[in-house]
């Protein structure tokens, strides 16, 4: 099945700079977001502390419920609704140190007489300690730093140094337009979002693999043309692939998003804007990379 004709022509190449200058821009947003913020917001699993998902059968507020809770059993907490169920909240707050069972028997013992026997539903507690949290951070941005060696000497043996470092360069961009989008709409990290962001690798990677193969196939058979026409012609040969790949995988992602409920929402939300800022990477940044390298070089051959 061909969306797109195998004849198409689109100077994809020649708004490299133009797609240089937005995907720096979107970082830059992305990074004042974080410094504003104080850096990114850490789940339970990174940060510790106790989480609550709790459904009350009648409605209420936030405000009502922390009235309830603070100070007789969570100092500080946090209380937000959380998916489509209007009476459904998380609660969430720093204690880490009290027994899953006991914690609780205090919440039912705090909420109950409010809200009347048999009315609250707890759903989900957890508890993480602080250092545990830590552990966690730490191990989940070695699998991302690990992943990353991984690919950079797999695509060097694969192909040349030059297409590691163009692709690299593209998952970092992924990356941080992700981390930026998940800052700037207050959005959670956890472990999940970390698995997330290692299929976002895999996605992009996928992608811009089947770009530089065909980039390298055509060196072989125009080499005469010129690096700049090669790779452009080689990205308008795998378009249609490409759209229909990364399309039917937005289908099933958004899908997830708007109908896979309140527990994967911030999980299909980072796969959202991965595959969207993955394809976009390898058209306009992985292969474009290739060329910028090239001119470099000739440049200081020439100096």
């Amino acid at each position: 099945m061909q969306l797109i004709k195998p004849d198409i022509n689109v100077d994809f190449v020649g708004k490299r700079n133009m797609a240089f200058v937005l995907s720096i821009v979107l970082i830059l947003i992305g990074i004042g977001s974080l410094i504003v913020k104080g850096g990114p917001n850490y789940g339970v699993d990174f940060a510790g502390g106790t989480l609550v998902q709790v459904r009350f059968e009648q409605n209420t507020t936030a405000g009502e419920i922390k009235k309830a809770l603070i100070p007789n059993v969570l100092d500080n907490a946090t209380v937000q609704q959380f998916g489509d169920d209007a009476n459904e909240y998380l609660i969430r707050a720093q204690e880490s140190d009290s027994g899953l069972q006991g914690l609780r028997s205090q919440i039912l013992d705090a909420l109950e007489p409010v809200y009347g026997a048999g009315t609250v539903d707890m759903r989900r507690i957890e508890m993480v300690g602080p250092q545990v949290g830590q552990e966690l951070r730490k191990q989940g941005l070695m699998a991302i730093l690990y992943a990353m060696i991984g690919i950079l000497v797999y695509i060097t043996w694969r192909f040349e140094f030059r297409f590691a470092v163009g692709a690299i360069v593209a998952l970092v961009h992924d990356v941080l337009l992700t981390l930026g989008a998940f800052s700037l709409f207050g959005k959670e990290i956890d472990l999940p979002i970390i698995a997330a962001f290692l299929a976002i690798i895999g996605y992009s990677l996928n992608d811009t693999i089947i770009v530089y193969d065909r980039i390298r196939e055509n060196m072989g058979k125009y080499h005469g043309s010129g690096l700049p026409l090669t790779v452009n012609r080689s990205i308008n040969e795998t378009l249609s692939r490409t759209i229909l790949t990364s399309g039917t995988t937005l289908l099933v992602v958004l899908a997830l998003f708007l109908f896979g409920g309140g527990v994967i929402h911030n999980f299909a939300f980072a796969l959202l804007i991965g595959v969207l800022v993955g394809t976009y990477s390898s058209i306009f940044v992985a292969s474009p990379i290739l060329i910028a390298w090239q001119e470099r070089t000739a440049g200081k051959s020439a100096a």
